[in-house]
């Protein structure tokens, strides 16, 4: 990395407002409502226990990484891979893969978050009216026109009006408001969920794994969830690491990112897995588990569908942070150049986000769910296309980049600020981004072919 940088963007005010930001980009959907399906479908704890190791291994020397490369050259994501190695700016491929990732990630992403906005209405209406919602819901909503799209197009005018304040008053104020919210709403869903009759067996298929259950395709599954939870090999990390204070120590941060984000899955999990078992539901939902299995299993509690209700205003808030770090990384590199502005180039991205969900979106309306690319749908392909391929791959050339190709001294240099001197943690992650974290990513990309 060269020594010099140009002047820097606007960044966090504060080490805690970066933590809580970096923290935000990393819990969302992932965390409520794709890491309990996954696991559910894949047999509980064999599956977080990979996702777990692939956390460990991989997602934090990458994330590290990411924060690393963006605070030294204090540029966009493009930008800053494209200056990376002095006389290589073929490596900016990397922060145009992320743009690529960021989009279809948007793609399919808008979609479910319109879905989780519209039952808040929807949960809140049916417990202030004492009922339940009606069977059918979740497929009437999912598989209409117009109404999936317009809320599609509302968690994007609201994301877009978050970056448009700009990264202190916008991205750093929400998330600081944002996340002890998520926390206080996931430990009452935990605490009510845990104290069924029975909940004992969820907890189990949780955290006892069967070694049977693992297979090449969960290793692949875990390790693509790793990245999409962390925000990894799509910009944003890259893009959040140039607003980083220089004070902010990366490889701590990183750490606290990774752990907090996986508690919050773990707690997700805890606040679904015990009540599905414990009112003889199945854990194999897939991904209509939170907008099916959910509202019938809560809705056979006592208050169940305030409960109900309070578990998606807690989805509906996770989904805020990490929409405004995939959004900001098309923004950031839009903005750089100075036209447009800030406030036109989130409005312009979230029109083109817009234009390419609309088709995840109408993937299950009715005469339109025929429609197939490459064998899936849309929504399905923007989905794998993300996460089991842009997201890997993209990881894997950020661990070759920072192991191989950056000059030692100054990766170590940006790694040790804040650090006492001698410090072993640099060191040590540079050599799992050298070794151990391509060769994970390799073994689970051929373990799947």
């Amino acid at each position: 990395m060269p020594p010099t940088r140009p002047a820097a963007p606007e960044g966090f005010r504060t080490a805690l407002g970066a933590f809580a930001a970096t923290l935000g980009s990393a819990v969302g959907l992932g965390n409520i409502w794709k890491f309990p399906y996954l696991a559910g479908i894949h047999g509980g704890a064999a599956f977080v226990l990979v996702y777990l190791a692939a956390v460990a291994l991989v997602g934090i020397p990458v994330l590290a990484a990411e924060l690393a490369v963006g605070r030294r050259l204090r540029r966009n994501a493009v930008a800053a891979y494209a200056a990376a190695v002095p006389g290589y700016r073929a490596w900016g491929a990397i922060g145009l893969a992320g743009v690529a990732a960021a989009f279809l990630v948007m793609g399919f992403y808008t979609d479910v978050a319109g879905w989780v906005f519209a039952y808040v209405f929807k949960t809140l209406g049916a417990a202030a009216r004492g009922t339940s919602l009606p069977p059918g819901t979740f497929a009437a909503l999912a598989g209409g026109t117009w109404e999936p799209v317009t809320w599609q197009a509302g968690v994007l005018v609201l994301t877009g009006g978050i970056l448009a304040a700009g990264v202190a008053k916008g991205i750093e104020r929400v998330a600081r408001v944002l996340l002890p919210v998520l926390f206080i709403l996931l430990l009452v869903c935990d605490l009510r969920s845990l104290t069924l009759p029975g909940a004992g067996a969820g907890v189990a298929f949780l955290f006892k794994p069967d070694p049977a259950r693992l297979t090449p395709h969960v290793l692949l599954g875990a390790l693509g969830l790793a990245f999409f939870k962390l925000s990894l090999g799509m910009g944003a990390m890259t893009t959040y690491g140039a607003y980083l204070p220089d004070s902010a120590r990366i490889v701590p941060t990183a750490l606290r990112v990774a752990l907090a984000d996986t508690a919050v899955s773990l707690l997700a999990g805890l606040a679904l897995f015990p009540a599905v078992f414990a009112l003889q539901g199945t854990p194999d939902g897939g991904p209509g588990l939170l907008f099916e299995t959910v509202p019938r299993i809560f809705a056979r509690m006592p208050l169940g569908g305030w409960f109900t209700a309070l578990f998606f205003v807690l989805a509906a808030v996770a989904t805020i942070g990490a929409m405004v770090s995939l959004m900001e990384v098309p923004v950031a590199w839009l903005s750089a150049r100075g036209r447009p502005g800030r406030g036109a180039s989130a409005a312009l991205v979230a029109g083109l986000m817009l234009l390419l969900g609309v088709p995840a979106t109408l993937s299950r309306a009715a005469g339109l769910d025929a429609f197939r690319i490459l064998g899936r749908t849309c929504f399905d392909l923007y989905d794998a296309a993300s996460s089991q391929v842009l997201l890997p791959v993209g990881g894997l050339a950020i661990a070759i980049l920072a192991g191989w190709a950056l000059p030692r001294a100054g990766f170590l240099a940006e790694l040790a600020k804040g650090e006492r001197p001698g410090a072993w943690t640099g060191p040590a992650l540079r050599g799992l981004l050298r070794w151990l974290a391509p060769g994970l990513i390799l073994l689970a990309g051929f373990g799947l072919l």
